[in-house]
């Protein structure tokens, strides 16, 4: 299907090393996120920096196969079909069925916003969320990624993760969100030992401006964290009051999720 005109320069670069089929296609879904849901031709190109023939092309079949949907206006999106298929993974499948029922019972209880996320690299990725129309505003969208250092989920997903996950983050530079948020990495190291100690997290006007997160890690029975589970409300809420409820959802949902892991081993009890 290559024709001859496009073999030299398939990767948009004759100074890069020649890409492989599955590496352009995986190129042109990466260029779709949260933030840019739906592209253009043209825009793809830009992004992935390959020949426009080559990404029309392999637009083309990628929407006949399901993967992208093309749109009226001819700009792209993330088709069914894929959705599908990433609904599949079993750790994200299993534990946003584990955790749903305690989310839903902890929006009733509290009417605030509730999220489920996990560890994506360097950020926090959103696999469920329940928004309350009454409650703050937030910028979390399932599919979307939040910032580890300047959450209350990501800073409990922090805490637990390996050391060169933390160094990476900070290597990276630590993000300044608001005026609140930790850019030190001696502060952020204090608060997630703190985090380690108690359990749980908070976020207090880091993220946004007028909001403020509570948030415990749902544990497998080995003892790794497989996701963190929290509220975002508003700044006058006072989190202590919400803390028991949010700790009481993540250890059901740890329950519920290690209940169903037979083959692991390693008691819940020492972590309520």
């Amino acid at each position: 299907m290559t024709t001859a005109k496009e073999t030299p320069n398939m990767a948009g670069n004759a100074n890069e090393p020649r890409r492989s089929v599955s590496n352009r296609l995986l190129t042109v879904l990466g260029s779709f996120d949260v933030a840019r849901p739906t592209l253009s031709l043209t825009e793809v190109t830009t992004i992935t920096g390959l020949p426009m023939s080559t990404v029309r092309r392999l637009l083309r079949e990628l929407t006949e196969w399901g993967a992208l949907q093309r749109l009226p206006d001819q700009r792209y999106r993330i088709g069914l079909r894929l959705w599908r298929l990433g609904s599949l993974a079993p750790q994200q499948r299993d534990l946003r069925d584990a955790a749903w029922p305690f989310m839903q019972d902890l929006y009733e209880a509290t009417h605030e916003n509730v999220q489920l996320v996990v560890l994506d690299a360097s950020t926090a990725l959103c696999v469920e969320k329940i928004s309350a129309t009454r409650a703050v505003p937030t910028k979390t969208e399932v599919g979307g990624q939040l910032p580890l250092h300047a959450t209350a989920v990501g800073k409990v997903l922090l805490a637990y993760a390996t050391d060169n996950t933390l160094e990476s983050i900070v290597a990276a530079g630590l993000k300044r969100v608001t005026s609140f948020t930790i850019v030190e990495p001696g502060r952020l190291d204090r608060a997630l030992q703190d985090v380690r100690n108690a359990g749980i997290a908070y976020s207090r006007e880091e993220m946004t401006k007028g909001a403020v997160s509570v948030a415990c890690p749902v544990f497998g029975r080995d003892g790794a964290v497989l996701g963190a589970l929290g509220i975002v409300t508003h700044s006058h809420v006072t989190l202590d009051r919400l803390a028991p409820a949010v700790r009481a959802a993540a250890l059901g949902a740890s329950r519920t999720y290690s209940a169903r892991q037979p083959w692991a081993q390693a008691p819940l009890d020492r972590r309520e």
